[in-house]
């Protein structure tokens, strides 16, 4: 018999944003197209029962618990879409996009929709490129 083949990461977010509810599935795809686009050291994957976006490079050795190669998870509700930055308070933000004074150094982004997304994503863009550089290579 011949072994099942694992879907990539890649596919495994396509398959999840295909199962998303219709009033949230395109601003989903169109947040992911714009993580993706922003370098090319990005990856993806489902974390977390949501997708998620990570640093794909050579990274200096490091507990994983550190969560240092993570860049954004996302947290899907029907009102708005979350984007965790699970090391953002490392970001110098200068773009008001982050939000949140977290114990554990995580910030936030929230998208209410397409049109929300689409007005922030230049400051999106910044704020990963920012976390990009600050990344222990």
């Amino acid at each position: 018999m011949a072994k099942a083949i694992k879907p990539t990461d890649s596919e495994q977010v396509t398959a999840h944003i295909k199962k998303l509810d219709k009033s949230i599935s395109g601003t989903v795809e169109t947040l992911r197209e714009i993580i993706l686009s922003t370098d090319k050291e990005i990856g993806e994957r489902i974390k977390w029962n949501n997708p998620s976006f990570y640093y794909t490079g050579e990274l200096e050795e490091s507990d994983p618990k550190e969560y240092k190669r993570e860049l954004i998870v996302f947290n899907l509700f029907k009102n708005r879409i979350m984007l965790v930055f699970p090391s953002g308070a490392k970001v110098n933000d200068t773009t008001g996009l982050l939000e949140g004074d977290y114990k554990d150094g995580r910030r936030i982004a929230v998208f209410k929709d397409l049109a929300d997304v689409k007005s922030k994503k230049k400051a999106l863009q910044t704020i990963i490129k920012k976390w990009l550089k600050l990344v222990n290579k």
